[in-house]
């Protein structure tokens, strides 16, 4: 059964995107996965990952992106297919032809705001809740690649996907993040919200003994979940994230050791979906813990 999963953290500048692609390509070329990625940001940085930015602006223009399916479905009040918005065969990576993308368009700032504006709130949700149902009859596993901080659109998406996983880099302010986001899941928990599958440690710098401080004290809180392997910080990833007009194997777009992480951690999340999640007992406190009573 297709998995829908928001990729988010309260936190910019952690990777997010960048995952999001990673983890849809692997689960394609690896596994043999049929991915959807909705990219719910609008920065869009995820569609011009996975689109040439001549094709993503033509798509924009045409009206064809996440944002025009939710303006016509929320402002306009009509009953649009949302497979008209799909790019199919969207990877360059040649064995990994199964991901296809909801490319995004900046103009989604300014839609949440009109959703305020109009207190279409609850029309906005109903809209997202049938669209996450309708895809899932169609992929085997759905990314959405939140905005950061809490939009909107985003708290839809956390409250009526299956699943959320939040990257994080293994410093203080995007640890912060993490905790923001806890604190906006505790309220109005009536609301519904969506499973933690796990904390992502990415961009790890394996030289600095900060970060190794940080990432121990978040794998010690067995709330977070936190994925065994971390993401190191490396060229090939900023490298990666250039869309390629010319298709290229999974292993020059991640050599080495990004290539291996990349694999334990959809060998990972897929083993949770499949048996379960981890248990979350009690906390485990650390003399490395941040201080989040100033954050």
């Amino acid at each position: 059964m297709c998995k829908t999963i928001a990729v988010m953290n309260a936190k910019g500048g952690v990777g997010k995107s960048t995952m999001v692609m990673a983890i849809a390509e692997t689960l394609s070329a690896y596994h043999g996965k049929k991915i959807l990625v909705i990219d719910s940001d609008a920065q869009a940085s995820v569609s011009s990952m996975f689109m040439a930015i001549r094709a993503l602006h033509q798509r924009q223009a045409s009206q064809a992106t996440l944002v025009d399916y939710l303006i016509a479905r929320t402002l306009g009040k009509e009953q649009i297919d949302w497979r008209g918005f799909v790019v199919h065969d969207v990877s360059d990576v040649d064995d990994a032809r199964s991901v296809s993308v909801i490319p995004s368009d900046m103009q989604l700032s300014l839609f949440e705001r009109e959703i305020s504006k109009e207190s279409l709130h609850t029309k906005l949700r109903m809209c997202v809740s049938q669209l996450t149902h309708e895809v899932a009859q169609n992929y085997d596993c759905v990314l959405i690649d939140c905005s950061p901080g809490l939009s909107v659109l985003t708290e839809c998406w956390l409250r009526e996907t299956d699943y959320h996983i939040s990257p994080t880099k293994a410093d203080y302010v995007s640890i912060c993040g993490l905790e923001v986001f806890r604190r906006f899941q505790a309220l109005n928990p009536e609301m519904g919200f969506a499973e933690n599958l796990g904390v992502l440690v990415n961009m790890r710098d394996a030289n600095s003994r900060s970060e190794a401080d940080y990432e121990i004290w978040l794998k010690s809180n067995r709330e977070h979940r936190c994925f065994n392997q971390a993401i190191p910080r490396v060229a090939a990833l900023q490298d990666a994230a250039r869309f390629t007009t010319e298709h290229r194997s999974y292993f020059a777009k991640y050599p080495g050791a990004v290539g291996a992480a990349l694999r334990s951690v959809c060998e990972e999340l897929l083993g949770r979906l499949d048996h379960g999640l981890p248990f979350v007992g009690q906390h485990v406190t650390s003399e490395a813990a941040p201080n989040f009573s100033a954050a």
